[in-house]
């Protein structure tokens, strides 16, 4: 079994999660990952929220239209029932996990205890700069973090949080470009003090 030279002399199972920002390339990261395991002749099942419909109401798709099919589930619980209905897959993937419900850490916690690789990617904060649904526990319990940083299109530095330009006040708004800039911490600040 092909196993990344970072994971080597990990035992199997463990918990990656890829964070950052929107637009800083955590889909494609993921996707990225899942080919090499799919290369290296690993079964991979993939899962995603459903209520993340912006390009295809299945499959993970990157901003940059990069895909990989996927299952689209309603809730954390749903990817074990899932799981406990096929044979045992070496890498389970969970993206946009910002979006799934608090049950999502000890989900992933049960899936690495049968000896499986979990990647999950999601953003780290909400457009309020506050930690995101079951990111922080997730982050938490993880073996390997990779934080990804997208360009803030304001200054030029590196961007951490998701600055929402639209006037929607839901925390949870699924969207893209016409919603969200990527922005560094202090253009973040500055922009939500000018929205007061």
């Amino acid at each position: 079994m092909f196993i990344e030279p970072q994971f080597r002399n990990q035992r199997s199972g463990w918990i990656e999660v890829i964070c950052g920002s929107m637009f800083s390339g955590k889909t494609e990261e993921l996707i990225r990952r899942v080919k090499r395991a799919n290369y290296a002749n690993q079964v991979v099942v993939i899962f995603k929220p459903k209520t993340d419909t912006r390009y295809h109401k299945d499959d993970v798709i990157s901003h940059d239209a990069n895909a990989v099919i996927a299952k689209a589930v309603a809730t954390s619980t749903e990817i074990l029932i899932r799981l406990d209905q096929m044979e045992k897959p070496d890498v389970i993937a969970v993206d946009e996990a910002q979006f799934f419900d608090q049950d999502l850490p000890t989900v992933c916690e049960q899936i690495v205890l049968r000896g499986i690789r979990v990647i999950v990617a999601g953003l780290d904060m909400d457009f309020m700069g506050n930690p995101f649904g079951p990111m922080p526990d997730l982050l938490s319990k993880a073996e390997y973090i990779t934080k990804l940083h997208a360009i803030c299109p304001r200054c030029g530095n590196l961007a951490t949080h998701s600055y929402r330009i639209s006037s929607e006040k839901d925390t949870v708004l699924v969207g893209e470009k016409d919603n969200y800039e990527p922005r560094c911490r202090v253009c973040y600040t500055m922009g939500n003090m000018l929205d007061l």
